[in-house]
């Protein structure tokens, strides 16, 4: 896991084919105003989803994790609180992985609470367990599923 200001988002360009066009989406100056939903930036490459959650707490937020995309959890508005375990220690499945989905969730506890806000991402590669939402309180986020290559 990763976790920095967009501001510094050229340091982490590099790290993956698409992920320079990830952060331009992100640097979009009519972002904080964009509508809730799916966008397709790249076909079955890169996708956006814009979402106005309420934090769920940490007793609520459950790990999950994927194996086709990387996200990059990036707080428009809000302060966001995100659970992380290496996935290679979760040892209690709860739900199957779901290939449709590209998602499985597991019942181990975080080893860390890493609080995320305005301004800032997370990229959270296949080995990271991560459980979103778990502060409290309104926030308006994009999480961008960036295709494994």
């Amino acid at each position: 896991m990763i976790t920095d200001t967009l501001s510094n988002a050229d340091k982490h360009g590099q790290r993956h084919p698409l992920f320079r066009a990830a952060f331009d989406f992100l640097r979009r100056p009519d972002l904080d105003k964009y509508p809730p939903g799916r966008v397709s930036l790249v076909e079955d490459q890169l996708i956006a989803i814009v979402s106005h959650d309420e934090g769920r707490g940490r007793s609520a937020a459950r790990l999950e994790a994927h194996r086709r995309f990387i996200d990059i959890q990036y707080v428009v508005a809000g302060e966001e609180l995100i659970g992380w375990r290496n996935l290679a220690s979760c040892r209690i499945p709860t739900e199957a992985y779901d290939p449709d989905r590209d998602i499985e969730f597991y019942g181990d506890e975080p080893d860390l609470w890493m609080p995320v806000p305005g301004g800032s991402y997370a990229i959270l590669y296949p080995e990271d367990a991560h459980a979103p939402l778990a502060g409290k309180g309104p926030v308006h986020k994009v999480v961008l599923k960036v295709a494994v290559i």
